[in-house]
């Protein structure tokens, strides 16, 4: 990433709201999660690496970010969806298994689409 793209993003990051950072939370994890996915399918562990590290991070961090006193069940759910993803993330790492990256990428998908969905219809009038 070059100077200029690197300040851009960091003034997107610094003003951006909590709901746009939580989106773009779940964007570079399924991001870095299809990244490993494609070199783990050719057989390239070392690619598969930092995007599997990457997405692992944020994928705790989101799980941290759970108030379960505002949601209890809900955030039980995520709590199981967070788990299963970082668990398959880290099966991936160990294993070099495509098929948890991608196991990964099924479960937390729909999770990411559903809050994007979510927070769209918040900001309609």
């Amino acid at each position: 990433m070059n100077a200029a793209a690197r300040r851009y993003a960091t003034m997107q990051t610094q003003t951006a709201s909590r709901e746009r950072l939580m989106i773009m939370m779940f964007e570079t994890a399924l991001r870095h999660i299809r990244a490993a996915h494609t070199a783990l399918e050719a057989d390239d562990r070392p690619a598969a690496r930092v995007p599997l590290q990457k997405s692992q991070d944020i994928v705790t961090e989101l799980m941290a970010t759970l108030d379960s006193h505002a949601a209890p069940q809900l955030c039980s759910m995520l709590q199981d969806v967070y788990s299963f993803t970082a668990g398959r993330l880290l099966r991936a790492s160990i294993t070099g298994s495509a098929q948890d990256a991608a196991d990964a990428e099924r479960v937390f998908s729909p999770v990411a689409d559903a809050f994007q969905k979510a927070v769209a219809a918040l900001a309609q009038p």
